[in-house]
């Protein structure tokens, strides 16, 4: 006998644990049959709210990830060699352009890196987003295309195919904009159905901790790590995440086209701003590590450092790039868009940047057009932050705090009034915060 949708949603609405049965129904339902699929928008989103307020135990999550995983092909990497599958993925913040550096470290030092990657969601950046901003950067390759791009490069960031965990893909676009983004079980399937998917032998998490992050509190942070890293290692997939600081941007930049010009200048040595390049080198470590690429963390320190110092992972990047359709010299001329409007933040008065609200900065740049309001909408990836001092950085009165690109002046105005309102400053600097808070390692 067939399950109703609306008697999942209620069962869940009424705290209580939903069987196999009923988690195999409803992610069965998010995948259209013959074109149609059995679960409306409205009630995926009513379901996906019931979790969020209710929860999920970890049987129920293992049942939701595996389910997500199987309603679509698992990738295999046969003919590219016998280097280590592996990926990172981070549980989302602002600023966060890490994954366009790690995936050429990582694959200079012999790793094969097929990286999933998504599209913003809530107040956070997406990776896919950003490579887009690269005129005709491709991030969902024919499988050919894609293949070449690995044994070339050695590393490829795009997005799930159509055929992988497409019921993800859906579920993924209704949290965006329904505010249910913020479930340890709707972020642990998300994440780990398509990095099932995708074959690894390997996985590092990135869980970030503070006011941008999707879990803003080190609990619940912590709660997210151990959940992907517990689920993730009894699907046979070896796991660890480090617990790492966003209560500020991360970089120097928020916004798609920006993050990438920053991306290159950290690839080129031109910038490397010192908590990107923490947080950069401790998960590709971490990763190389796990992946039996390097004894211990140390060595894998050092080459992950020495990938990056000889411009070797550069290369890479910019071979990814032009593998994958974009420039193709786009170490030297990305031809990346730019906004017609550029507005200084000017700072209220003299003192040191003493906290950030890191999620109204995500959002300040999603209003400016950066990310999505709504299903559907298009991401304009000219706008965001550029230049934003780091918290302890001393500022004159009038001095900017950062850089408004928008597409018009009354965007600029309304982003320059929301960045003020989510910065603080003080007479003396805060306490140094520390860029790695902690790993999980699980069993």
């Amino acid at each position: 006998m067939a399950v109703l949708p609306q008697q999942i949603i209620a069962a869940k609405r009424d705290g209580h644990a939903l069987s196999a049965v009923q988690v195999d129904a409803f992610v069965a339902g998010l995948v259209a049959e013959g074109g149609v699929a059995a679960w409306s928008d409205a009630q995926a989103a009513a379901l996906a709210m019931a979790i969020v307020l209710r929860g999920m135990d970890r049987a129920e999550t293992v049942a939701l990830t595996q389910a997500m995983t199987r309603s679509g092909e698992i990738l295999r990497w046969r003919g590219l060699g016998d280097r280590p599958v592996l990926d990172k993925h981070s549980t989302g913040g602002v600023g966060d352009k890490v994954s366009l550096m790690l995936a050429p470290i990582v694959a200079e030092c012999g790793a094969l890196v097929p990286m999933v990657s998504g599209r913003g969601l809530g107040h956070t950046g997406g990776t896919l987003d950003k490579l887009e901003a690269l005129p005709g950067y491709q991030a969902d390759p024919a499988r050919g295309r894609l293949h070449a791009c690995l044994l070339d490069a050695g590393c490829a960031i795009v997005g799930a195919s159509a055929t992988l965990a497409p019921a993800d893909r859906r579920l993924y676009a209704i949290r965006d904009v329904t505010a249910t983004v913020e479930s340890v079980p709707l972020v642990t399937a998300s994440i780990l159905s398509k990095k099932l998917a995708a074959g690894l032998g390997a996985l590092v998490l990135d869980g970030k901790v503070g006011s941008g992050a999707v879990m803003r509190e080190p609990q619940r942070a912590r709660e997210l790590a151990g959940s992907l890293v517990e689920v993730a290692q009894g699907a046979g997939l070896p796991a660890r995440a480090l617990l790492t600081d966003m209560d500020q941007v991360l970089g120097r930049t928020a916004g798609n086209a920006l993050e990438v010009r920053e991306a290159i200048g950290f690839l080129t040595g031109t910038d490397r701003e010192p908590r990107l390049l923490e947080c950069t080198l401790a998960l590709a470590a971490e990763l190389l590590h796990l992946g039996g690429l390097a004894p211990d963390r140390t060595a894998a320190r050092t080459a992950a450092a020495r990938a990056l110092d000889s411009g070797a992972a550069a290369e890479r990047f910019a071979r990814m790039v032009a593998a994958l359709g974009g420039p193709r010299d786009a170490l030297g001329d990305a031809r990346l868009p730019v906004a017609p409007v550029v507005r200084p933040v000017p700072a209220p008065q003299a003192g040191f940047v003493a906290a950030q609200d890191a999620r109204a900065l995500g959002m300040a740049v999603v209003a400016l057009g950066g990310g999505r309001r709504r299903g559907g909408d298009a991401v304009d990836p000219r706008v965001g932050l550029d230049a934003v001092r780091a918290l302890g950085t001393r500022v004159a009165h009038g001095e900017p705090l950062a850089f408004v690109h928008a597409a018009d002046e009354a965007a600029a105005a309304q982003a320059v009034v929301e960045v003020l309102a989510a910065v603080r400053i003080d007479a003396l600097p805060p306490e140094d915060a520390p860029v790695v808070h902690g790993c999980v390692e699980g069993r």
